[in-house]
């Protein structure tokens, strides 16, 4: 008895002192990275959180389905193949060939009609959004400096990045995107209440236009940007009339909001069902155009899925980044495609007539910049089909 006693007395000394150094460092998110990780059994964000946080609905109203093919299912996955998709927590694979689905497949409770959270792969929604805003005149290029939407960065080092910068991840601001730490900006983003506070606050590390380095906080910035030119409309508001409705996408879609301010965490948090996903692969595949309606100038698409003309950290050409968007080449194939850290992925491989979105909660370790081994696994299945 005397030993549990001692045992609780600790445990709670513990948590005291832990919570006076939570409010002592001023970081308070760390709380609820506490409560909806290790107090909740996990270690990580979920691809569940989206009634954990305050969110807008972007409406569907005018839902155009995908055509099913008659050999919808009919194919049979490779035993080996399909191991490695279920050991990796899939919870839906869909395959969409000459725009008619032509496998799917779900896991667990999930189905067609589930919705997910797209974690990064919000990054390359957000660059859609800003081809939209320079399309309507909102935006004048992506040559602009960044300073013309943001007061802050109108002088000193920061007065030198431009748009461009941004959408390719170029602008040397000192982004900590440390997935491992909780004290890094991917953490406090997700979890804390003021998205914009925290990504405004950074400053430069080194010249824009040189190395390509993958951060969140780029992506924010393009968020802010686009609420400045957007004046008293949301983003979410935007994307639903401009994007998601003109998409013909089947069920609404929902984007997380920050505490402070309510504004888009547009690096992450963009929640939608399996299906509608595979909405932007189309929409990129056939250069901004929807089903007769340009959406976003064709030029803009060309450039996104472009490798920018950038160095990676090691000083080695960058081999697998646009505007925001991946590119990479598998046996013979070009591909672009949308990316998210629990192995959330949209590919469009355009010779094959192919768009793949596969969902879960894990993906392949990786090393530095090098790819997840399970983006091979699902492209391999589909090309197969």
């Amino acid at each position: 008895m005397k030993f549990i006693k001692w045992f609780f007395i600790v445990i709670i000394s513990l948590l005291v002192i832990g919570e006076a150094a939570i409010l002592f460092s001023g970081k308070t998110f760390l709380n609820r990275v506490l409560s909806m990780t290790i107090f909740s059994g996990k270690l990580s964000p979920d691809i569940n959180e989206l009634n954990s946080f305050s969110h807008r609905e972007m409406s569907a109203t005018k839902p155009q389905p995908w055509p099913v093919s008659l050999n919808y299912n009919k194919a049979k996955i490779d035993d080996s193949l399909m191991k490695k998709m279920e050991d990796f927590k899939t919870t839906s694979y869909l395959v969409i060939k000459n725009d008619s689905i032509i496998y799917e497949n779900y896991w667990e409770q999930y189905n067609d009609k589930s919705v997910t959270n797209s974690f990064s792969m919000a990054k390359s929604f957000t660059a859609v959004l800003i081809g939209i805003a320079i399309k309507q005149g909102l935006i004048k290029n992506v040559d602009e400096p960044v300073g013309n939407y943001i007061d802050s960065y109108k002088e000193g080092d920061k007065s030198k990045i431009t748009i461009k910068h941004l959408l390719t991840m170029s602008s040397g601001v000192d982004f900590d995107e440390t997935y491992s730490s909780p004290w890094a900006w991917p953490s406090e983003a997700y979890y804390g209440d003021n998205v914009n506070a925290l990504t405004l606050k950074s400053g430069v590390k080194e010249a824009p236009g040189i190395t390509w380095k993958y951060k969140g906080g780029d992506t924010q910035l393009l968020g802010i940007i686009l609420k400045k030119v957007l004046g008293n409309k949301s983003i979410s508001a935007f994307a639903a009339e401009n994007l998601w409705q003109k998409m013909g996408a089947e069920q609404p879609a929902f984007w997380s909001l920050d505490k402070e301010n309510g504004m888009e965490k547009v690096s992450c948090c963009w929640y939608a069902t399996t299906r509608d996903f595979a909405r932007f692969a189309k929409l990129y595949r056939d250069k901004g155009n929807w089903n007769g309606e340009q959406i976003l100038d064709t030029s803009y698409v060309n450039e996104s899925i472009q490798l920018a003309n950038l160095k990676d950290t090691e000083g080695k050409p960058n081999d697998k980044y646009g505007y925001q968007w991946w590119i990479m080449k598998h046996k013979g194939h070009d591909i672009f495609y949308c990316r998210g850290i629990r192995g959330q992925y949209i590919f469009a491989v355009p010779d094959s007539h192919l768009i793949i979105v596969r969902t879960g909660h894990k993906r392949a370790t990786k090393k530095g910049d090098e790819l997840p081994d399970d983006i091979f696994v699902y492209l391999d299945i589909a090309l197969a089909l």
